[in-house]
């Protein structure tokens, strides 16, 4: 493993061009999401982290990113006030055109403005295949997405690319509190006004996908929070797994999984900061690494910016 830095962890964090060319809808979907990786040919993927859940996944020319959301503006999510509701969504194409360039597949995860607000921007820039649920896709519309790269799905698809696969299962937003309730719940049955400010970028349904590439199987999860029938017994390499939800969340994933190699952090940072600068943790990541290390996991923290070569 090779891991390049662009700087010091601060804090609790230093402790579709390609397009689709097959879609099949497995009718028992474990046959793709048991299959070993030691019978597949090995090659290498290079993971790129640019904050929240904004990840590059490349093996070769083939490129898929994850809720690629890198313009970062301030909301006041993680001050005791919590994010003004009302505030302004923003759109940096400066910031993306200085990190991104080229995708087959953008995955979105869930319809929050830190995952999606700066999809139409990447998805018109590259004309990637974007895979979400219809009420992202509805919002992505509204947003001046073209309809032509649009892809919705919900849940139980497998789907060839050149190059890479992508499994695609039902998933669930992380709670909290007393009512265990999130931000921004709600779903988009027809194409909204354009959506101006960061309240109205709902939800609108969770996925997780598995990425298959270069022989590597990758579990992508943007929140804490799974769903423990759709992901039971699945056998995958890495898992990209966020902190926070309710207790014992992570403990519960890993037993509900076959036993995996490797766990990296994700959406840790606060993204209120700019993307430049090293990550601020918004909570101790100890629970999660205690979590991973005590099922024998190699866990993994990466910097904004970092690359991991796996």
């Amino acid at each position: 493993m090779k891991v390049s830095r662009r700087g010091m962890l601060a804090g609790a964090a230093a402790a579709g061009a390609a397009g689709v060319v097959g879609a099949v809808v497995l009718e028992n979907q474990s046959e793709a999401a048991t299959t070993s990786t030691s019978q597949a040919t090995r090659e290498p993927v290079e993971l790129t982290w640019f904050g929240t859940h904004a990840w590059q996944i490349r093996c070769g020319k083939s490129v898929v990113l994850t809720d690629p959301w890198l313009t970062r503006f301030h909301t006041g999510t993680f001050t005791p006030e919590g994010a003004d509701p009302k505030t302004k969504l923003v759109i940096k194409p400066d910031v993306i055109d200085r990190h991104l360039s080229t995708a087959d597949a953008i995955l979105v995860h869930h319809g929050h403005y830190d995952h999606m607000a700066d999809v139409p921007y990447v998805a018109k820039k590259t004309r990637a295949t974007v895979l979400c649920t219809e009420t992202h896709a509805n919002m992505l519309r509204a947003m001046k997405t073209p309809n032509d790269l649009l892809s919705p799905v919900r849940g139980g698809e497998y789907l060839p690319f050149e190059g890479f696969t992508i499994e695609v299962f039902p998933s669930l937003h992380s709670c909290g509190g007393k009512r265990h309730t999130y931000a921004y719940p709600g779903y988009r049955y027809e194409v909204p006004p354009r959506p101006r400010v960061i309240e109205d970028l709902v939800e609108g349904g969770t996925l997780a996908f598995v990425i298959t590439i270069g022989g590597l199987r990758v579990l992508s999860l943007s929140t804490a929070n799974f769903a423990p029938n759709a992901l039971r017994g699945l056998q995958v390499d890495v898992v990209l797994a966020a902190p926070g939800g309710e207790p014992g969340i992570t403990d519960r994933l890993l037993q509900t999984i076959k036993p995996v190699r490797k766990v990296i952090a994700t959406h840790w940072d606060d993204f209120d900061k700019p993307l430049d600068d090293p990550g601020i943790p918004w909570t101790d990541l100890t629970p999660l690494r205690t979590s991973v290390e005590k099922t024998g996991a190699e866990f993994v923290v990466l910097d904004h910016l970092q690359q991991l070569n796996l």
